[in-house]
């Protein structure tokens, strides 16, 4: 049996070192069969996945060896925590890798639904030039929301800053002396305030039971007519039944998702709508992003292999061999 077992498509230079160096079983559609992955996990010490594994107190109580279960991604909504950290087993991740990859993606969302360019696309391709019709909006002077302004949020900011755009936030981690407004001019609302405010809503916060259903439809209501939403966080921060009825109704411009609550969705009524711009949660996808992820989850789990103490922890540093 293998000491590391990889569920998803975690592949790279540093994956195909680890695969040379250790005993890997490498199993992109592993995470399909909740059934097979227990019994591929049997014997193993190390677990890599990214967002579609769901890391349950069952599967992790089928792993007795387990030392190590390293997401390749920042949220860490897919992986039993608690029971993880009960059975004495490191939770890695890679909070900051794909910071800056996902904060472009907002940006691009952000002038794809302001300039219609999805749209002014396919009519070109289908021998169409109706400049008219595909009439924008300038970003500049526009305010933008940020709900979240943790490490992809604070990037947001600074980008938009270059577009001369003006920055509102809302976090209720972040203190009204935080250097961080000084740095972007930014005010620091409430949420009602902030959807009320904003001409583009970007939403930047970690899938928690404070954030499921953070956007519904009472805050969708309180957005202006003309505003945009973008999402590239977690799907279920957004009531999608909420948002459906507010695009459809024009209470809202636009929308661009980049996530959904069920990944992948599935034909939706979303896939119709002329006002919405729908991703395969590409946030973390870039070059750059995926070696920056890929050279950190390879890195912790030959670590705490090796009996040292990983690098990007979210629960502890080392196995607990005294809680298993």
């Amino acid at each position: 049996m293998s000491d590391i077992v990889v569920s998803e498509n975690v592949s790279g230079h540093t994956m195909d070192r680890l695969r040379h160096e250790h005993d890997v079983f490498y199993s992109p559609h592993l995470w399909h069969s909740p059934d097979e992955l227990k019994a591929a996990l049997a014997h193993a010490q190390a677990l890599v996945v990214r967002n579609q594994t769901k890391v349950t107190a069952d599967v992790i109580a089928a792993a007795p060896q387990l030392k190590i279960i390293a997401r390749a991604g920042v949220g860490v909504d897919n992986i039993d925590v608690a029971a993880a950290s009960a059975a004495g087993i490191v939770v890695s991740y890679t909070p900051a890798a794909n910071a800056v990859s996902a904060a472009e993606l907002a940006m691009g969302l952000m002038l794809a639904l302001a300039r219609n360019i999805p749209a002014a696309h396919a009519h070109v391709v289908s021998g169409g030039w109706d400049r008219v019709r595909y009439m924008g909006t300038e970003l500049a002077g526009r305010t933008l929301g940020i709900v979240g302004f943790g490490r992809i949020g604070q990037l947001v900011a600074e980008r938009a800053r270059a577009f001369g755009m003006d920055i509102v936030m809302a976090d209720p981690f972040l203190r009204p002396d935080s250097p961080a407004l000084l740095r972007f001019d930014a005010c620091l609302l409430t949420l009602d305030d902030l959807l009320t405010a904003s001409d583009v809503v970007t939403l930047h916060v970690p899938l928690m039971p404070e954030t499921n259903n953070l956007i519904g439809a009472a805050q969708l209501a309180r957005m202006k007519p003309s505003a945009l939403l973008v999402n590239t966080s977690r799907g279920e921060v957004i009531d999608e039944s909420a948002l459906l009825a507010a695009l459809e109704a024009r209470q809202i411009a636009g929308a661009g998702l980049d996530v959904r609550r069920q990944e992948p969705p599935g034909p939706t009524p979303f896939d119709t709508l002329p006002n919405v711009i729908l991703l395969p949660h590409l946030g973390a996808f870039t070059h750059e992003a995926q070696e920056r992820v890929i050279d950190a989850v390879c890195r912790d789990v030959k670590l705490v292999l090796a009996g040292r103490p990983a690098v990007e922890y979210f629960n502890f540093s080392i196995p607990n061999g005294s809680l298993r």
